[in-house]
């Protein structure tokens, strides 16, 4: 028997994803499981492609049996973390939020993109960013990373790090199937209207992970960062590609670029920079805790061209906060997690 892990919004795609891994988990069991709207339902009814958890209960989000477990999920809307935090304080001794709720360090940002009280912020659960698995390892409480904040902070960062690129004048079109938008029922998310369509929404500054792309981005540049980003809805159930550019500085090619990526992650298990020529997609990192990364100087516009593809419910959410709670509790970080997408 392993530890036991509650997951609090489990009727969702991130909780359901989060199941799916904890299922195969070697040192963590399946607890008791919450799902809002949906308690009262078996988990059948919710996710029939997790049969080995078919007849569990959804319980309330109030039920006090979910802060009996060592360690809790949240995998709630954003805003409604931090009201369940406090019952959970004493018992936990390890929480990792899905949500929002505190990865920003910044009250006026939280303010401004969100509204309501800040909530104060934890250690920013994205390993592969240069002194978080330091930050991460024995922490008792973890934000978890957006899924575009994800596939951006590890496009960028490197570059950004080594100078290569200016803070000034970051650029981001990002593509990201439709689980994104979470499992509520939306009109504009239907079968009918997805298929065969591209949009873009929340374009001209208004997406809400804006602060926390500036955030990391910034941390890593050693400045404030400018950044332009749009989002597209694509018509497929799950993945991200994010199209990151930024102003080369100085003389850099193919090679000086390529090589912040690949002294950045050589040694990173989720993280591959493809070889030359190949291009990431978002069919090769489905199931997976991976990110794709590739690589270019666009010369003739005086950009580098970085191209990231996750999967938003792995290394965008669920994976990337098993991966989490494995570094708390001091477990090999790769623990229950895949390296390798499912094809076709």
């Amino acid at each position: 028997m392993g530890m036991q892990a509650s997951v609090l919004g489990a009727s969702g795609y991130a909780g359901g994803e989060l199941l799916r891994l904890l299922v195969g988990h070697p040192n963590i069991d399946v607890g008791p499981i919450s799902a809002g709207a949906n308690a009262g339902r078996r988990l059948a009814e919710v996710h029939p492609q997790l049969p080995s958890l078919g007849d569990r209960p959804l319980l309330a989000a109030d039920d006090p049996e979910l802060a009996e477990a060592e360690v809790v999920f949240l995998a709630l809307p954003h805003g409604e973390s931090a009201p369940v935090v406090e019952r959970l304080s004493a018992t936990a001794s390890v929480v990792v939020d899905l949500g929002a709720d505190f990865r920003l360090v910044d009250p006026a940002a939280w303010s401004a993109y969100y509204g309501g009280a800040h909530a104060g912020s934890w250690p920013y659960g994205l390993p592969e960013l240069p002194g978080a698995r330091a930050a991460l390892a024995g922490a008792g409480r973890i934000a978890n990373p957006g899924c575009y904040p994800t596939a951006v902070a590890l496009a960028l960062s490197p570059l950004l790090s080594a100078g290569l690129v200016a803070p000034e004048d970051l650029v981001v079109v990002a593509a990201s199937g439709t689980s994104g938008a979470g499992r509520s029922a939306k009109a504009h998310l239907s079968g009918s209207e997805v298929m065969g369509d591209l949009s873009a929404y929340k374009a001209g500054g208004a997406h809400q992970h804006i602060p926390e792309m500036r955030q990391s981005l910034g941390n890593a540049a050693g400045a404030p960062v400018s950044l332009s980003f749009t989002p597209v809805l694509a018509p497929m159930p799950r993945g991200i590609l994010a199209t990151c550019t930024a102003r080369l500085q100085g003389d850099v090619d193919d090679v000086v670029l390529r090589a912040a990526l690949t002294t950045a992650y050589d040694a990173e298990p989720f993280v591959t920079v493809l070889p030359d020529g190949l291009w990431p997609h978002t069919s090769a990192t489905l199931g997976s805790n991976s990110c794709h990364l590739q690589v270019a100087a666009d010369h003739a516009a005086g950009r580098a061209v970085v191209v990231a593809a996750i999967d938003n419910l792995g290394k965008g959410a669920a994976g990337q906060a098993v991966q989490n709670a494995n570094l708390a509790l001091g477990l090999p970080e790769t623990t229950g997690l895949p390296v390798d997408g499912i094809a076709p």
